[in-house]
């Protein structure tokens, strides 16, 4: 009977170590279960194509980046290509590259495999806030639940697809990995206080990383400052200056360094690329107004997310309907900064998530404008992080154990009923992306009064050979904005396309009202004078656009072939020159160049030029003709 007593009472001991096991396992087991759930929810974008929108120009018809050599390294550190400074993001690239050539199947991948990562790293990110909001040391289950929840509510919500699905804004999620690890390792930087510079130096290296990436976090100094003050508890307000404070902000010095090199940088490649609005294009008033509504916009469509669109335009003419929504949308801001600081101490973490959104929104609130558009959802992959953890923490405010049962269940189904719901939404909204006819289309349904959108649907059509509905779409584009000189110069192409050129001149000089600088339009003007007979009128135009952009390569070449039919081959040459001296692998400059050579009775430097072309492109049959043709007199002459 003793023996009996005896094993009784040591198989508590054992369940409870049987317990310590499965608890253990479970809190190793649930990141990897939000990476997976993740993974699921956005499994559809492995089955999407390029679109055609920058992927093509990005990576289809750019080999700088396709190798790991010492010449592809020194460009994808150095270059502004296409307004973005992203040395970590272009190496991504290239691994995909050397992984599946340009199969978007293996990007989409990568892609979905960082964003996956994300999320189980944003599970431990949340996991740490909630901890140290509630000050608890041993962390129950029900933390790491609603850390689960923050980490599925950021990662499937429909608002992430943009930033997932469309392969050129990878940066963003690129980004985002090394953004949340800064973060995890400042906060063990905080706890640890042995090993606190060796923390603090794996912060500083992880955030200058994510600014290679993409700078998109340049406002992150500020927001590690709001977590000092909450939850951290580092800092005091009121009290900034003291000798317990000033390590605090010495050790942020190398945060804000960085901030500064890096947003110096994103501005001046933005400026190289011409992203910038003028003051004129987009005053200071639409500025201001912008960067009043984009906030509860976001907030709008992080609780209601529909009618997505990778275009949400800024109308060209304001309708009441559009004044009214501008107006609820500074009262919105307003009434929520005035409830939360009027409750800072009793909702201390929600101010600090409003202030938190706020300055990660800073960058992209409209003060800079590169593009003519409101909002994007690729902005809300960072900057909505904290939402999901104050939503997190609502749930465990309804699941404190002195809850009745009934009202924690109801909670519990409750926030599984939303995941589930975003989940379903992103899985159909990652199938907007799958091609460019299905993106565009959408845009058009969901915001008609985006010009970008119409011009882009348009120009799918002419990829489709439809070029009736392209200009139906040019059309509409030059209707709702006036001003979209991308859509009148894409409209006069078509129409000389289709034998119009004296309406497609009229286009081009439309275009070039609206920018006297837009160098494409003034190569189109050119080309279509020539057509008609106006060397002249085209070689001025050809100029305007090379003094618009000495290194606009085309417009010297073209320009080269103005002057060989007005029987100038020397200044012809000379503009050939100029073009391979821009690129030394443009083809039709080569091919050119021969072309000006041999009337010139250059026939060995004709040759020459012709097997150039020919060895940038072997299938250049106009190249080996006129090659044949060389050789020939070549042979003649000895």
């Amino acid at each position: 009977m003793a023996e009996t007593q005896k094993t009784i009472k040591a198989n508590p001991g054992a369940g409870r170590r049987d317990v310590g096991f499965s608890v253990l396992l479970f809190r190793l087991g649930l990141p990897l279960l939000v990476a997976a759930v993740t993974f699921g929810f956005f499994f559809p974008t492995l089955y999407n194509g390029f679109v055609d929108w920058d992927d093509i120009k990005l990576l289809l018809e750019n080999p700088h980046y396709r190798a790991f050599d010492w010449p592809s390294l020194r460009w994808m550190f150095s270059t502004f290509y296409m307004g973005h400074y992203q040395p970590l993001t272009w190496l991504t690239f290239a691994l995909d590259f050397f992984l599946w050539g340009t199969d978007p199947f293996g990007y989409h991948l990568t892609s979905l495999i960082i964003h996956s990562i994300n999320a189980a790293l944003f599970y431990l990110v949340a996991l740490r806030l909630l901890s140290l909001a509630l000050g608890a040391s041993d962390r129950p289950i029900r933390i790491h639940l609603a850390a689960g929840l923050a980490a599925l509510l950021f990662a499937v919500h429909p608002l992430r697809v943009e930033s997932v699905a469309w392969i050129t804004e990878r940066r963003e999620v690129v980004a985002g990995l090394f953004f949340l690890s800064t973060l995890l390792c400042y906060f063990q930087a905080a706890k640890d206080q042995a090993a606190r510079r060796r923390w603090m130096a794996a912060a500083v290296i992880f955030y200058a990383l994510s600014l290679l990436s993409q700078p998109m976090a340049v406002t992150l100094p500020l927001v590690l400052l709001i977590l000092d003050v909450y939850p951290l508890r580092r800092l005091e307000i009121g009290r900034w200056s003291s000798a317990e404070t000033r390590p605090i902000w010495r050790e942020k010095l190398p945060f804000f360094a960085l901030a500064v090199i890096f947003g110096i940088i994103a501005l001046a490649a933005q400026r190289e690329a011409g992203a910038y609005l003028s003051l004129e294009h987009y005053g200071i008033a639409k500025r201001l107004g912008q960067s009043l509504f984009a906030p509860a916009f976001y907030l709008w469509k992080m609780i209601a997310p529909v009618d997505l669109s990778p275009v949400y335009a800024i109308p060209y003419h304001l309708e009441k309907s559009d004044w009214l929504f501008f107006i609820a949308s500074v009262i919105v801001d307003v009434a929520i900064t005035a409830a939360l600081i009027a409750g800072r101490r009793r909702w201390p973490g929600l101010l600090a998530v409003w202030i938190c959104y706020l300055a990660m929104l800073a960058p992209v609130l409209g003060l800079f404008q590169v593009e003519p558009e409101l909002a994007a959802d690729r902005y809300s992959y960072l900057s909505c992080l904290g939402w999901a953890v104050a939503a997190a923490a609502a749930l465990l405010y309804f699941m404190q154990p002195q809850r009745a049962t009934a009202g924690r269940t109801a909670a519990g189904v409750i926030a599984s009923v939303v995941v589930v719901v975003l989940g379903a939404l992103t899985w159909r909204q990652t199938q907007v992306w799958h091609d460019p006819l299905t993106l565009w289309q959408r845009a058009v349904a969901a915001y008609p009064r985006a010009a970008k959108a119409q011009n882009n649907l348009a120009n799918v059509f002419i990829q489709l050979r439809r070029p009736a509905e392209a200009m139906a779409h040019y059309r509409l584009a030059a209707e709702v904005d006036p001003d979209y000189k991308e859509g009148r110069h894409n409209l006069g192409l078509t129409l000389a396309e289709n034998g119009d050129v004296a309406g497609a001149i009229r286009e081009y000089r439309e275009a070039l009202r609206i920018d006297p600088n837009y160098k494409e339009a003034r190569n189109s003007l050119a080309a279509a004078l020539f057509s008609q007979g106006d060397l002249d009128g085209a070689i001025g135009e050809y100029g305007r656009a090379v003094a618009a952009d000495p290194r606009y390569k085309e417009a010297h070449n073209n320009l080269g072939v103005v002057l060989i039919n007005k029987g100038d081959a020397a200044g012809a040459v000379a503009e050939y020159r100029a073009a391979l001296a821009l690129d030394p692998n443009y083809k039709e400059a080569h091919y050119n160049l021969g072309n000006a050579q041999l009337e010139l009775g250059k026939i060995d430097e004709a040759i020459g030029e012709y097997q150039a072309a020919l060895k940038i492109d072997p299938r250049y049959e106009s190249a080996r003709n006129n090659l044949d043709v060389a050789l020939k007199e070549q042979k003649a002459r000895k």
